[in-house]
């Protein structure tokens, strides 16, 4: 069974609400996944605009 998906921010979900961006859409059709171990130092992380470290979706549907 493939994992949840927040649509707003694509980040990995076990609950009911995003911890990044507090909403409640999510999404179960991704592809791809994206590790951000240190989003401070990470330039994938600030060409996309990820603001915290995690495991997230390249694309959700």
């Amino acid at each position: 069974m493939k994992k949840k998906v927040c649509k707003r921010c694509k980040k990995f979900i076990d609950g009911n609400e995003c911890p990044v961006c507090k909403t409640s859409s999510f999404a179960n059709n991704w592809k791809g996944r994206l590790y951000i171990l240190d989003h401070s130092n990470s330039f994938i992380a600030k060409q996309i605009g990820i603001e915290a470290d995690g495991e997230y979706a390249i694309k959700v549907t």
